[in-house]
Formats: C-alpha cells, sequence, structure tokens
C-alpha cells in the first residue's frame, strides 16, 4: 500500500513504524505536520492508500480525512480520548493499558476502531513505556488495521456503553494535577507524579528558589532527611527526602525562562544554591542493598564482567565519558575473560551530549572536549587486550552510539530496537568514534555510504543482514540480557577462548601496522574541527533547533518521498537504508 505518515516529528514510534513497515513492502513516505496546506500539497502528491498519524499535536485537517483514509495512533486503551493519555494511566496506576487505532474525523480520538493491542504496564517512565509497550503494540495494531482494510473488514465505531470499552474522555493533564505534597506524599507518590510526566512537561515546583521542573526521578532507599529538603548529591543529580525515604532527581529545566530552556542535570541548574549539600559518591562496584541512582554500575558474574551506563536519553557529556572510561579500564584489570557493555534499558548511547554542549558558553569547545573524551572510550575498548567483548543494545542507538558499539567485539541488539548510524542530520557533521576505522570492517563501502548518507533509521534485520551487528533477540530488555548473558558465559567457556583471544590481538596490530588508531582519529577530528569552528554553521544551528525542539518547518528530503519527482512519477522507488546496504 502507499502510506503517507503524517507526524509532528520522526519520533521512535515514527521510526519503529517507518521501518516495520517499509520493511513489509509498503511503500512509505513523510509529511512532518507544519500545517494544513503543507498536509493537503503531500496527500496531492502521494495519493496515498492510507495517512497513518503516529504522532500528532493536532487534529488532521478535515479537506484530508474527508477524502482519504486516515488512521490516528493513539497511546491508549479502546474509548480512551485526550492528549494524556499515558500519562493518566500511569498516575492513576492502571494495570494494563494498550495502543488503539483510531479512523480520524471531527472529534479528536473519537473515530472508529480499526485495532486495539493491550500490554501489562510496568513500573517505568512515560518515555519508557512509550518507547517500548506502547511502540511494541503499536507495531501490531497499525499492521492489524492494515491488514483488515485490504481484506475489507470494516472498522468497529466507538462506543463507550459497549461491554470491555473501559476508555473515557480525560481532559490534558495539568501541573496542579501533577503537583508534588512534599510533606505528606509517599516516595511511591512521588515517584508515580515525575514519571507520569517524563519528558514533557516535567513536575513543575520550587527546588531552594528556584522554579523549575523536575525530570527523571529514582528510588533511594539509604537517606533520609526532613521531607522536602535536598539532602545530598551524586554526579550532577540530586536526592530529595520524602516523608518515608528519598528520591534522586537527575535533571531540571528551568520554568519561565521562555520556549528554547531545555533539560540539564540537576545541579548544573541550581549551582551555588547547593552550597552546603554533601556530595555522597558511590563507585560503580560499590554493592549497595538498598535501592539507589548511579549513573555507571559495574558487577561480575562468574568469568563475565558487565557495565551498565544507563545515561539519561543515552546522551554522554564529557565528564560521563571520562567516567565510564576510567570504569571501563578497571574492568579490564579484572580477571575476567569476557566484558559486557549493556548501556540501560531504554538507550544504549546517542553519542556526545548536545543539551550540555548548548548550554556551554562556549559550545564549539565543549563540543571538542566531548567528541575527545567520548573517542577516549572507543579507543579503549578496541584496545582490549585481556578479554572478549559484547555491545549488548538493550535499547536505541544513534550517531555515535552506534559506532561505539562497533568497537566491541560481537554486538547484539534486542528486537525492535532502532539504530541511527549517522550523523549528517545534525548540520552535516562528519562524526568521529573512529567510524572510519570501524564500520568497513563490518559493511563494504557501499553499504558504508548507504548507511551514513541516507540519514535513514536501520532496523535489527536490516543490520543483521548487512552485517553491522551480530544477531538480535528478545522481547524485552530482561530477555535479552538473559541471552547475552548466556552467550557471554558461553563465550567464556569456550575451550577456544585463548586462539580467538589471540587471533583478536594478531588482528589489532595488523592494523595498526597498515594505519595507527591515531591516523584514523586525527582524520576524523580534522573534519570535525571544520564541523565546530568552520565558516559553516550547520551544526550549530541544527543542534540548536534539536535541543530547543524549535517546531519544523520544511520535511527533509530524504524522508519527503513524495516531493522527488523521479519517486512520484514512478522512475523508481529509492529504496530503505537497510535495503540499499543489503
Amino acid at each position: 500500500m502507499r502510506l503517507l505518515f503524517l507526524t509532528h516529528a520522526f519520533n521512535s514510534l515514527a521510526q519503529r513504524l517507518w521501518v516495520e513497515l517499509t520493511d513489509a513492502g509498503h511503500d512509505v513516505t513523510v509529511e512532518f505536520d507544519v500545517n494544513d496546506r503543507v498536509t493537503e500539497e503531500a496527500v496531492a502528491l502521494w495519493r496515498p492508500d492510507v495517512v497513518i498519524a503516529p504522532f500528532l499535536k493536532r487534529r488532521i485537517p478535515e479537506s484530508v480525512w474527508r477524502h482519504r483514509r486516515c488512521l490516528v495512533v493513539h497511546p491508549g486503551i479502546e474509548g480512551d480520548r485526550g492528549p494524556s493519555a499515558l500519562d493518566w494511566a500511569i498516575l492513576r496506576g492502571e494495570a494494563d493499558w494498550g495502543v488503539t487505532v483510531i479512523e480520524a474525523n471531527a472529534e479528536m480520538d473519537a473515530g472508529d476502531v480499526h485495532a486495539s493491542v493491550g500490554f501489562p504496564m510496568r513500573t517505568a517512565t512515560k518515555s519508557s513505556i512509550y518507547r517500548n509497550e506502547v511502540t511494541d503494540a503499536a507495531v501490531v495494531a497499525v499492521k492489524r488495521a492494515l491488514d483488515n482494510i485490504e481484506r475489507g473488514v470494516p472498522p468497529t465505531p466507538l462506543d463507550p456503553s459497549r461491554p470491555g470499552v473501559r476508555g473515557t474522555l480525560r481532559p490534558a493533564m495539568r501541573q496542579h494535577d501533577r503537583a508534588i505534597d512534599w510533606q505528606h506524599d509517599e516516595t511511591a507518590t512521588v515517584l508515580r507524579k515525575l514519571r507520569a510526566a517524563d519528558g514533557v512537561p516535567g513536575v513543575r515546583d520550587v527546588l531552594l528558589g528556584a522554579d523549575v521542573h523536575l525530570h527523571d526521578g529514582h528510588e533511594e532507599g539509604g537517606l533520609t532527611g526532613t521531607p522536602g529538603e535536598v539532602i545530598a548529591q551524586r554526579d550532577g543529580a540530586i536526592c530529595r527526602a520524602t516523608v518515608d525515604g528519598a528520591v534522586w532527581i537527575t535533571h531540571v529545566r528551568a520554568a519561565g525562562s521562555g520556549d528554547d530552556a531545555f533539560k540539564l542535570p540537576a545541579a548544573m541548574v541550581l549551582g551555588e544554591r547547593l552550597a552546603g549539600v554533601p556530595e555522597v559518591p558511590l563507585a560503580p562496584d560499590a554493592v549497595v542493598a538498598h535501592p539507589t541512582w548511579r549513573e555507571i554500575r559495574y558487577e561480575e558474574t562468574g568469568a563475565v564482567g558487565w557495565l551498565h551506563f544507563p545515561f539519561h536519553n543515552g546522551a554522554m557529556g564529557t565528564t560521563q565519558c571520562e567516567r565510564l572510561r576510567d570504569a571501563y579500564v578497571r574492568a579490564t584489570a579484572r580477571p575476567t575473560r569476557v566484558i559486557v557493555l549493556t548501556g540501560g534499558p531504554d538507550f544504549w548511547s546517542n553519542g556526545i551530549h548536545l543539551n550540555l554542549i548548548e548550554a556551554a558558553a562556549h559550545p564549539a569547545d565543549e563540543s571538542w572536549r566531548n567528541i575527545e573524551a567520548i573517542d577516549d572510550v572507543v579507543r579503549e575498548i578496541v584496545c582490549t587486550g585481556r578479554q572478549m567483548t559484547i555491545a549488548a543494545l538493550q535499547g536505541n542507538a544513534g550517531a555515535g552510539g552506534v559506532f561505539m558499539a562497533l568497537a566491541a567485539d560481537r554486538v547484539f541488539a534486542r528486537d525492535g530496537v532502532i539504530l541511527n548510524p549517522h550523523y549528517k542530520g545534525m548540520g552535516n557533521l562528519y562524526g568521529s568514534e573512529y567510524w572510519t576505522y570501524l564500520l568497513p570492517k563490518r559493511v563494504t563501502p557501499a553499504q558504508a555510504q548507504a548507511i551514513t548518507e541516507a540519514r535513514l533509521p536501520v532496523g535489527v534485520r536490516g543490520a543483521a543482514a548487512m552485517g553491522l551487528i551480530d544477531g538480535h533477540f528478545g522481547a524485552t530488555p530482561a530477555a535479552f540480557i538473559a541471552e547475552v548473558g548466556a552467550r557471554a558465559h558461553a563465550l567464556a567457556a569456550d575451550s577456544g577462548f585463548e586462539a580467538l583471544l589471540a587471533a583478536k590481538n594478531a588482528r589489532r596490530r595488523a592494523d595498526e601496522e597498515v594505519k595507527p588508531l591515531a591516523a584514523w582519529r586525527a582524520e576524523e577530528l580534522e573534519r570535525m574541527k571544520l564541523n565546530f569552528y568552520g565558516f559553516d554553521s550547520s551544526y550549530h544551528v541544527a543542534r540548536h533547533h534539536f535541543v530547543c525542539k524549535v517546531p519544523h518547518s520544511r520535511t527533509p528530503s530524504y524522508l519527503a518521498r513524495h516531493r522527488d519527482p523521479a519517486v512520484v512519477g514512478g522512475l523508481g522507488r529509492p529504496p530503505s537504508a537497510a535495503r540499499a546496504a543489503g
């Protein structure tokens, strides 16, 4: 079928649907929801069989849905209506939730139902549930809806009174619905409110006299204090006491400071207000019996070392890279045979930390420090001589994060993970992380060019087919990590382990003789220097727009295939990045 995605942004859900439906043989193009005229033009150019709205913030224009079948992907159960579906589900403690594919009409979320897929709720943030359960259910629901349309199965009219339909119309959640009462709310309630507001908009609050939005809360089981008081800080996060414990808050966003305010580490925003608040460092390998928060954690199971680094949104700032490098070097000194790098359950890594760079007094200088620091991490992984290494991608990865994973000896990804192995979408950024050395070792030159030039997401099936990763499995992060563990222990116990290690080190020595790692890095950084300090400011402009969430004024040409005369004229269909590389 000819499908047009109409979306506010090409977010994780839209990307996953794009990959799945393209792989299924559908002809897909994308248009950002800029205004009604642009949407009407896209429909006229593409003449889609179906318009799919995976992520919209306003109604589809009547001039479109009156004449084309339009499906809205709603992150709620059948009958649920309103813009805060997941927010309310988390705040109310729903045991199960779902995704419903609805036919667009004059009333938001109230059209006929084409498909509805449920899932059990998990104790997690809104963003995590959206990125995992909602996305998985949306793929099933959209495919089911399209199959029903092709078979002529009519949708079911929405009837809130029908047995089994328990969804209802709910208003947009406001800050007074989310407000935390630090003098009375227990830790579980505080965390539920923070999780329901995760990503956007955060919970508005006053913190040490600063008017802020709170983001990313984690339980602390070993510290206590006067309710509402900031009692500790660690690695940029602050710990705030509740009536029965405490919570860590890693990020805040200044309130009332204009539309360009963005999330930053809490300690960075609060600054001198934290004078006198004690630092409570926690080593990555420290054993803790109670719940707490730390950015980097190391543990061992037999001959396997596990390095976890669930950085918020997968972004790795200069200091975070330095700490991760130190933790990794210590891990390589341990008497293990295999090291597994797990990232976090939602993201492996998305490379350098654009928010911290944007907030820096001199963004170009901070960009340079950050890329040097992440390069140092990658170099250590590449040069690991005493252990075999596994990159275990539980969650999505992008830009330098993908290429950092390629530094490992084995790369595995969870089913459903989306990779964005390219930099150019960020103002024609060239990229480093030794990608010019690592990528050609896994794919052909033609595939490498297709991957980096296409600027398109790659699913795990396509990535495995081209050799970008070594395998994919596991429906959930827990199932994935269990299988990674089984493979890691099997590798450590392999009778041929010493031969594998020797062959790996021989290849590294041979590569170094042909062209030193330092030369690959120097060439990449020479190009990056132009991005950071050259006359072309595209990177700085693109970074500002990305960090500050500036609304799109147009759809990038690599997504808007309907605006390519060769495609619309039937002269050829550009394949996806995965197909081009395969």
